[in-house]
């Protein structure tokens, strides 16, 4: 998969978290579902993504031997740039409640299957040559 072709397909599963999002508070008018900045950890989230998979199509277009330790090396970079922002806003908010790790959390998975799935299509895709 191309970086474009990932671009145009990021930029759909980005636009459809957002309706998603945005209508959540639609449905449950009476619950408090996000955070108060939770489009700065949404837009961090999904940055850090696209750059991670970035850094994945580098390494790949590179060496393709050692593909699978540029994935590994991006997923462990993700990580820890997110696992910092945890500790930043920890440390900012003096608490962290239920409803932050709900946010973080669900993100951080729904990103990182979306990261995973397209690598994976990647690898099918040199397989195959």
């Amino acid at each position: 998969m191309t970086l474009a072709k990932f671009t145009s397909i990021y930029f759909i599963f980005v636009g459809l978290l957002i309706g998603v999002i945005a209508v959540l508070p639609v449905v449950f008018p009476d619950k408090q579902l996000f955070i108060n900045n939770f489009w700065v950890m949404f837009g961090f989230l999904a940055g850090i993504t696209y750059v991670a998979y970035m850094l994945v199509d580098i390494g790949i277009k590179r060496d393709p031997e050692v593909g699978v330790m540029a994935i590994m090396g991006s997923i462990a970079v993700k990580m820890i740039f997110c696992m910092a922002f945890v500790l930043i806003y920890s440390i900012k908010a003096k608490g962290i409640g239920l409803i932050f790790l709900l946010n973080f959390f669900s993100l951080y998975l729904l990103f990182t299957a979306f990261e995973i799935y397209c690598l994976l299509r990647n690898l099918r895709h040199q397989n195959l040559k």
